[in-house]
């Protein structure tokens, strides 16, 4: 198993449990990301093989679902290998972030890649806008988007490159598409593998092995408790998941903060990401003394790969910090993440630990679609559409307007 889940709170309610599991196996006809594990990955090997090796960099211009999961595996990844390439992100219209990263690419030794399911995203071609005005030859992008948006015809007009979507797989699920598996492949990250750790998780959920009562269990008790413990917090204890942490923010927020489909209620579970152990010394205090809405999930991970050790150095007055000496800092982290987690059980907050054996793509692969699945069963447990996101394109359609109004 890539990875171990243990949950602190019982529950039992085989009944709501097989409801979810049966309405989650009847999706699988119409939600496209359930089959992505299993898909074939030759056709994104042979296109790697089109962009020259001069190439160094590789920029993405996307937002939301069209950069985060393939951000989150990259920076997962990178501090433990040395790629072949490196990965930017140009996901924010903030003029200071644009120039920034601009400072720190060769143009010359870039390959863009434009991202965008509707190929309309006003943020996505701002700043696509301007780096074209920078360097407008057309073998420097490609573009990937839904067949036949205004996108794709847009790069038949200027002759570039073009990867298609899959079929019924939404942004915030995509990550094991094209939009995140070309970038990684072209950074030199192992993609077969990381489809391996979701196809072995994948496999252990639908076919009754550990993973299915784990992940019943864990979303019956979300989805019966969601009016109390509406706050989730995700406490990873690496420096590496960060960036998954702000996958799964977007992940959650996005796909369970609705009105429910047969009820005029709104309902959601608010998605906090933490990295510890800095964060034992900020919301720590909040979890274990604030209201007591809240739930957590530590993620830690056993082996670092990495042992460098505290040197045995004793220190004048501070003597009673002797027993740090020689201690593995892979070692001191995780004791860090046990003694939080004994003391939020000590205040009955509830709360879960996955673990996982290794920095590799593997386990990253496993934990997404984990979360994926975690996230599919809570919306069908809270009685809300999963996949919509109503209240984003709000926002999208009011900025039009005004974007309109300007010309």
């Amino acid at each position: 198993m890539l990875m171990k889940n243990k949950l602190y709170f019982k529950l039992k309610n085989k009944k709501i449990q097989e409801i979810a599991f049966s309405a989650i196996c009847e999706e699988q006809k119409n939600i496209g990301y359930y089959a992505l594990p299993e898909q074939n990955i030759t056709p994104i090997l042979e296109y790697c093989k089109t962009i020259p090796e001069r190439i160094k960099n590789i920029a993405v211009i996307g937002i939301g679902g069209s950069s985060l999961g393939a951000k989150a595996i990259y920076e997962f990844i990178k501090p433990t290998r040395k790629l072949q390439r490196k990965l930017y992100f140009f996901e924010s219209t903030d003029p200071i972030n644009i120039t920034t990263l601009l400072s720190k690419i060769d143009l010359e030794k870039t390959h863009f890649l434009i991202i965008s399911k509707s190929g309309t995203t006003v943020e996505t071609f701002s700043i696509y806008k301007y780096i074209y005005s920078l360097k407008n030859d057309s073998k420097s992008y490609t573009f990937i988007t839904d067949p036949g948006s205004p996108l794709e015809k847009y790069a038949h007009k200027i002759g570039a490159s073009i990867l298609d979507l899959p079929n019924n797989v939404g942004g915030r699920f995509s990550v094991l598409s094209t939009v995140g598996l070309v970038p990684l492949a072209l950074s030199g990250i192992d993609i077969q593998a990381l489809l391996y750790g979701a196809n072995t998780l994948k496999k252990s959920f639908f076919g009754a092995g550990y993973m299915q009562d784990t992940l019943l269990k864990k979303a019956v008790f979300y989805a019966q408790n969601h009016a109390q413990y509406h706050i989730n917090c995700i406490f990873a204890y690496s420096e590496t998941l960060k960036y998954f942490c702000e996958w799964y923010v977007q992940l959650w927020g996005e796909s369970l903060g609705k009105k429910q489909r047969h009820s005029a209620f709104n309902v959601g579970l608010t998605p906090i990401g933490l990295i510890g152990p800095k964060d034992q010394h900020s919301f720590l205090q909040l979890l274990m003394e604030g209201t007591r809405d809240k739930s957590v999930t530590f993620i830690k991970i056993e082996d670092f790969q990495d042992d460098i050790v505290i040197p045995d150095i004793s220190l004048p007055h501070l003597e009673s910090l002797d027993s740090l000496n020689n201690l593995p800092f892979s070692k001191l982290i995780n004791m860090q993440c046990d003694s939080v987690i004994k003391a939020l059980l000590e205040e009955e907050i509830p709360l879960d630990s996955i673990s996982i054996s290794k920095v590799n793509e593997g386990n990253i692969g496993a934990l997404m679609y984990y979360y994926e699945l975690l996230t599919s069963l809570v919306g069908e447990l809270i009685d809300v559409n999963t996949y919509d996101q109503p209240g984003v394109e709000a926002g999208k359609i009011i900025l039009k307007k005004k974007l309109n109004s300007l010309s």
